[in-house]
Parts: C-alpha cells; sequence; structure tokens
C-alpha cells in the first residue's frame, strides 16, 4: 500500500513537472471572433485614420471585452479590401513533427497539398516556444535561440508562389482554393503558418509547445509576418522587419511619404494583396480601414516592429504612424508594454542583423514565448523617419470600462497609462491642453491636445513640467525650448491659429517617467 501511494506521487509529481501552463498572450484557437455578427454600413471616404474604436453600426465601444468582436469587423474589413479571405481550417490537417522538421498535409473538398518546413532547436532539453522565420533571411536566429526558442524555417513559396499572374496563382493555398482566388499571397502564408500551428497543436508538445508560437521576417516575408500575426490569435509574438509598403506603414501616408514604394508598385509587384486592393491604389482615403487597425488585431499579443529609415523605399516614416496608431488599442486594452516599435539602427542596410534589435528582441521572446521577464515596452523612432499621429486622426482614445479583453496579458502595474487630466477653464480667449501618454520601459510618448475656447486664438505655448530624469528626445508639431525639467512648447507656423471651440495636437517622445503630466496652456 505504502509503495502504491508513492508511485501515485510521483506520478502527480511528474505530471506536476512537465505541465507548462498557457502564456496569457496567445488565444486557444485562430479566431476568437468567428461567431461574432458583422455590422453593416457604408463608410465614407477620409483622408484621416478611419477610428478603430467606432464600429460599422457608427457606435463607439465602450468596454474591454467588446474589441472581440470590434476586432472581428476590422478582420472581415481587412479581407474585402486589402488581403482577400483567409479560409478557416480546412477539412483536414495533418503532419509529424520532429527535432529537424515539420511536415503538413492538407485537404479539402477534394483537394490536397503538402509543404514542409524546417526546425533548428536551441540548447535544452525541450518541449521549445518556437519562432517561425518566413522566408529564412533576415531574422536574428542566433538571438532567437539563446532566448530559449526555437526557429522554424518556412519556406512561404511553397504555399503561395511569388512571380505568377493574378489569374493564376500557384502553391499550396492554391490548390486547395483555386488559382484564381482573390486572396493575396501575403495571406496565403499566413495561412501556411496556421496550418503548421494545427500541426503543432497535434503533436502532443513534445518537441514544439503550440501555445508558444512567434513569427517574424524580413521585407516581403516582413509583410507576411505582420499579416500572419493579424490574422492568428494563437500567435504570442509577431516581429515583422523592414516590412514596407503592403506591411506595417499605412496606406493614406505612403503617396505622401517622399522616395516610398508607391501603392501601385506593391500591389502590381508581385501579387501579395488581395486583387480588391488594386481599386483603392490611387485612392488610399477609400478603404474602410488601414495598418494601424490591422496592428490593433494583434493587440493586446506581442508585437514588435523593426523599421529602417535610411531606405526611403520602406516607408518608415508611415509606419512609426502604423505603430503609433496601433499603440492607442494596446493601450485601450491596458496592455501598453505590449507593443514595441524600434526605427532607430544606424546600419541602412536592408535585413541586416541589428545590435540594436537584439536586446529587445530577446526579452520579447522570453516574455511573451518563454513566459519570464518583462516586455520591452518601448518605442524608439528615428528622427529621419518619425511619423506624427496627431497629423492622421481626428479621434480620441477611450477609456474602456473593466471587462476582460481575451486574451489579456498580466501587465505590471507600472505600465498602466496615464490618465489624461482634466482641462482648465480656456475662458472666452483663452486655451487648454490635456495630454494622453504611452509609457514603456524607460520612455513615452505624449500626445497634447490643445482646445480654443469662445474665441479664436493666433497662438499658443503649453507649459509641461517632467518628472525628475525624465527628458525630451523629440517633438512634432511644435517647438520646445529645453528637454528636461520644466519644458516649454509653442505651436508651429501652421498650427497656431485655432478657431474658436476648435482643437489641435501635438506631440513629444521622452525618456523616462511621463507620469503625472499636467500642462497649462497660454494663448497668444
Amino acid at each position: 500500500m505504502i509503495v502504491k501511494r508513492v508511485l501515485i506521487l510521483v506520478a502527480v509529481l511528474g505530471l506536476c513537472f512537465v505541465a507548462v501552463p498557457r502564456p496569457a498572450f496567445a488565444a486557444p484557437v485562430e479566431d476568437e471572433g468567428a461567431n461574432c455578427p458583422i455590422g453593416q454600413g457604408t463608410v465614407a471616404a477620409d483622408s484621416r485614420l478611419p477610428d478603430p474604436f467606432t464600429r460599422i453600426d457608427g457606435t463607439r465601444i465602450t468596454s474591454r471585452s467588446d474589441w472581440r468582436c470590434r476586432r472581428a469587423e476590422i478582420k472581415d474589413q481587412a479581407e474585402r479590401y486589402v488581403y482577400g479571405e483567409k479560409p478557416a481550417r480546412p477539412a483536414s490537417v495533418t503532419g509529424t513533427v520532429s527535432r529537424t522538421g515539420i511536415t503538413v498535409n492538407v485537404a479539402e473538398g477534394g483537394r490536397s497539398a503538402s509543404f514542409s518546413a524546417g526546425v533548428d532547436l536551441p540548447a535544452g532539453t525541450g518541449p521549445f516556444p518556437a519562432v517561425v522565420v518566413i522566408g529564412g533571411f533576415g531574422a536574428d536566429t542566433a538571438a532567437i535561440k539563446a532566448a530559449g526558442a526555437a526557429v522554424i524555417t518556412y519556406d512561404p513559396l511553397a504555399v503561395g508562389r511569388e512571380g505568377t499572374p493574378r489569374t493564376n496563382k500557384q502553391g499550396a493555398f492554391y490548390s486547395l482554393y483555386g488559382a484564381s482566388s482573390s486572396t493575396g499571397i501575403l495571406l496565403a502564408w499566413a495561412w501556411g503558418v496556421s496550418r503548421i500551428i494545427d500541426v503543432l497543436e497535434q503533436s502532443g508538445g513534445t518537441v514544439l509547445r503550440a501555445d508558444a508560437t512567434g513569427v517574424t521576417g524580413c521585407s516581403r516575408y516582413g509583410k507576411g509576418a505582420f499579416v500572419t500575426g493579424a490574422f492568428d490569435q494563437r500567435i504570442a509574438l509577431t516581429m515583422p522587419v523592414e516590412s514596407g509598403s503592403g506591411g506595417t506603414p499605412i496606406f493614406r501616408g505612403i503617396p505622401g511619404e517622399n522616395g516610398a514604394q508607391p501603392l501601385s508598385s506593391a500591389y502590381g509587384e508581385q501579387p501579395w494583396l488581395g486583387d480588391a486592393f488594386g481599386s483603392y491604389t490611387g485612392n488610399p482615403a477609400g478603404l474602410p480601414i488601414d495598418t494601424h487597425s490591422v496592428v490593433g488585431m494583434i493587440a493586446p499579443r506581442g508585437l514588435f516592429i523593426m523599421d529602417n529609415p535610411h531606405i526611403a523605399w520602406l516607408a518608415a516614416r508611415s509606419s512609426s504612424v502604423a505603430a503609433l496608431g496601433g499603440a492607442e488599442v494596446y493601450r485601450a486594452l491596458g496592455a501598453p508594454e505590449a507593443i514595441s516599435y524600434w526605427s532607430d539602427v544606424s546600419d541602412g542596410t536592408h535585413c541586416a542583423t541589428r545590435s540594436e534589435w537584439r536586446a529587445p528582441l530577446q526579452q520579447s521572446i522570453q516574455r511573451f514565448l518563454v513566459g519570464t521577464g518583462s516586455a520591452p515596452g518601448v518605442f524608439r523612432i528615428s528622427s529621419r523617419a518619425a511619423g506624427n499621429l496627431a497629423e492622421w486622426r481626428t479621434w480620441q482614445t477611450p477609456t474602456l470600462t473593466a471587462g476582460t479583453s481575451s486574451p489579456t496579458p498580466s501587465v505590471p502595474p507600472s505600465a498602466s497609462p496615464s490618465p489624461s487630466p482634466s482641462p482648465s477653464s480656456p475662458g472666452a480667449g483663452g486655451c487648454a491642453a490635456t495630454v494622453s501618454v504611452n509609457q514603456w520601459n524607460g520612455g513615452f510618448v505624449a500626445t497634447v491636445r490643445v482646445a480654443a475656447g469662445g474665441a479664436a486664438i493666433g497662438g499658443w505655448t503649453v507649459s509641461v513640467t517632467l518628472p525628475g530624469g525624465a527628458a525630451v528626445t523629440s517633438t512634432w508639431n511644435a517647438t520646445a525650448s529645453g528637454t528636461g525639467g520644466a519644458v516649454g512648447f509653442t505651436n508651429v507656423a501652421w498650427n497656431g491659429a485655432v478657431p474658436a471651440g476648435g482643437a489641435t495636437e501635438f506631440g513629444f517622445q521622452g525618456t523616462g517617467s511621463g507620469s503625472g503630466l499636467t500642462p497649462s496652456c497660454a494663448a497668444r
């Protein structure tokens, strides 16, 4: 009897030892909003970024739990207008997982296809989290493995081939869904990663953990990584690198960004984007969404966007706007540290392995895939390509009521967004200022709204006292006097005149803490 009890105890302890809890950063299913009703309505053309918090029917979400179905609306619009449809899991998905490779076999409606991927394990016994490297280049695989994650080398061209006309697309995806499918190959590549995760789930997790998967890629494969992370909520960490037009940069910003690859070129170079996007290459303002909302589709899961400001073709300025706009969704969902953006790099070589990214990349892997440490939560925007969200939005970020957005990562209390202080009354001819802060470890971005009272003003100055150790590193839509302590921000030529009851915005990036900022405004 004693021996039996000991064996039972050993068995229980063994089970406890090998059980690995699901990270809070990945959802258990590919699409949590699959059963959400999709609103109906017509979205008017708008040169500014659409409000990610406003439903198609014109109502605004009010709680974090509302985001699940609002995200489903954004996903539907992204498929309809930008990428094409991503079909649900095929009727049959089978395969194998070994310490060196993965095979995937899919079948649907009498059609079948197969593809494979390589596996490179880090030191240790496993099972391991893994990062899918789309295309096999531009990723710091040594840093990924050193952080404790395996590398899955995925050839996307086996699933969606480049160099084919839109009417005769090729690859495993199109073998199932037809060569004339209107879905672009970016979403076909994303579909392929989802099928790899299906096989990982079936494998029992003896080699690789299906609940701790990341994705990365550079250039065109960075576009694919971005879309992959947006469309599969089982992916805990998304890391697009230098993705360029058709990737993270806002579509509305690309026509005005000098030297950026035109949308018509990105659409025509390869069938990356869905066929429907062809109607918007000359009119991105007609789109009901933009990439800041696609960034929001990833929230609150881990996201680290890496950009190269030295190559104008890559549209890093428009990408920074997408990151700043998407960060507002992260902030509203209570996960501001889960998104990072870094374009402040010295080496301009396309898809180079960069020392500046190594530490935040490994922090991201350890936090979102391994489950240790804290997220980097950093925005390092190069002055060469600094976008200004205030120029692109008319909406403000709501304070969403308590209610759990699913999945919700655990974020340290210090990462909570700073509340916006109540403005003082501007009076008949004065002005008032309010601030919202997106804070991360070691830095912040502040957006300041300047509102006129009952009479128009011809100019303004906003005074802000920064906490000890904080410093301003860059400013947009204003001129700063000083970098620390008491700092004054004065309007630039084009935004000094504010009509009665009107408002304008400026912003600044800083190091240190941005908590407790209380701006005061003086009209001139």
